[in-house]
């Protein structure tokens, strides 16, 4: 059995440990205990470290990471930046800190963003924080600048430690999928991570899609964007962001998790839990996306709207995999809205969404495409109600019916009553004609 290579802190380190032991328990088993589990489900970013590639610097989770995933990369935990480093100086002098158990976590998403910029708040959303208030940590931060330091550069290639399985062509993958049909498949791990931190499982067989070349990237062409199956949320809201067609989607995409989640967590692996509550999905199924899947048997296209069959269920055979999600630009003119409702604004997971792309002819909706998500067993299309909107004018009175027409029987949870759900997706249905009127309105609303 190969050993597992890691940079850590600048230095090379081969492990010798279970290829699905956590990166934060190993971590802290080798004394470098900075790093917290407050959690252990991505939530709180007590765990959090970053993954270095170059300039690149990529915030996670320790807690969802498995060592088997992390083989060939550079990991900086808090211990690498040390206590004379700026951000860790900052932090310490504009007092923004109390109990200290979350400011590692803390430092390490801050060490990220001097890189990556952007909102200082949206690169705390993965960290709770429980006795400070946040202020003086934003403060804190408006004096931190980057350091300038880069890490080696990543290059995957194939490995195997045991029944972890770690290919870099699509002909590898496919192979093992067909070799192992019962075999986990694991991608980013933000939601299948929760079987190792949580529940503690070591399956017999892995098969970890994250480094196969040819699932990797977002890509934007005249007609569609086709997003690789392993590529993370953070390079599709990237793609999003360069491209006004798909801009509204953008502070939806934003919502979706934090910046630790969004480095590993993938669309492909969104369709694979095929949950009902996955943000993804409703965006798919406004938009017509397509599936694409790969098996010895060749390669087939299936639409996400037939790929969901039910509760965490799909169309996945046993011995294929997810290659890729082509999913088509709107049409021009169109209105494309994506908007969720969960008890947190920020790093929560929706109790409803809704996504949508309305055509129009003149004033008139020609064609509406409404697809909810936390409304039934999965994400779905909402049928009447876009026959309702379709032929009229996508106004208060029209959004009011169609909402009458949702034919759902809502889950009924801890996140939300089913007469909750129903009476928010008409909700969103209103706030749809709202923003249809009113395109000056903020591109999303604190619910």
């Amino acid at each position: 059995m190969a050993s597992i290579e890691i940079t850590l802190n600048g230095a090379r380190r081969t492990i010798e440990a279970p290829p699905t032991t956590t990166l934060l328990d190993w971590l802290r088993a080798e004394g470098l205990t900075g790093a917290k589990e407050g959690c252990a489900e991505g939530d709180c970013g007590a765990c959090t470290v970053v993954i270095e590639a170059g300039a690149s610097r990529r915030p996670v989770n320790a807690c969802l990471c498995v060592l088997g995933q992390m083989h060939g990369r550079a990991i900086r935990a808090v211990e690498g930046l040390g206590r004379d480093h700026p951000v860790v100086r900052a932090l310490a002098e504009g007092g923004a800190t109390q109990c200290g158990f979350c400011t590692p976590g803390i430092v390490m998403a801050a060490w990220a963003w001097t890189r990556s910029g952007g909102d200082p708040h949206a690169a705390l959303a993965g960290n709770l924080c429980r006795c400070t208030g946040y202020r003086p940590i934003l403060d804190a931060m408006a004096a931190m600048s980057d350091d300038g330091e880069t890490a080696p550069g990543f290059a995957a290639a194939s490995s195997q430690f045991g029944g972890f399985h770690l290919p870099a062509t699509l002909e590898e993958a496919v192979a093992l999928r067909a070799a192992f049909p019962d075999a986990m498949l694991l991608a980013g791990g933000t939601d299948l991570g929760l079987r190792f931190s949580e529940h503690r499982e070591h399956p017999a067989e892995v098969i970890c899609l994250l480094n196969v070349r040819e699932m990797q990237g977002v890509t934007v062409g005249e007609a569609c964007q086709r997003i690789g199956a392993a590529a993370p949320y953070a390079e599709w809201l990237e793609a999003c962001r360069a491209d006004a067609r798909f801009a509204p989607l953008v502070p939806y995409l934003e919502r979706l998790g934090s910046r630790q989640i969004r480095t590993l967590g993938t669309v492909g692996g969104n369709l694979g839990t095929a949950s009902p509550i996955g943000d993804a999905l409703p965006v798919l199924l406004a938009l017509g996306a397509v599936v694409e899947c790969a098996s010895p048997r060749g390669a087939r296209r299936v639409p996400v709207e037939e790929f969901l069959l039910g509760y965490r269920r799909n169309a996945l055979a046993s011995d294929e995999i997810i290659v890729a999600i082509e999913l088509p630009a709107p049409p021009p003119g169109a209105l494309l809205a994506a908007e969720k409702l969960s008890r947190r604004h920020d790093q929560d997971i929706s109790a409803v969404s809704l996504a949508a792309c309305v055509e129009f002819a003149g004033e008139t909706v020609s064609r509406a495409r409404l697809a909810f998500g936390g409304m039934a067993a999965t994400a779905m299309r909402a049928r009447e109600a876009e026959a309702v909107l379709t032929g009229r004018s996508l106004d208060d009175d029209a959004a009011r019916e169609a909402g009458a027409a949702l034919r759902f029987a809502p889950m009924d949870d801890h996140r939300g009553a089913a007469a909750y759900r129903l009476e928010a997706a008409r909700g969103l249905l209103r706030r749809l004609a709202l923003r249809h009127a009113r395109p000056d309105l903020p591109a999303t609303v604190h619910a």
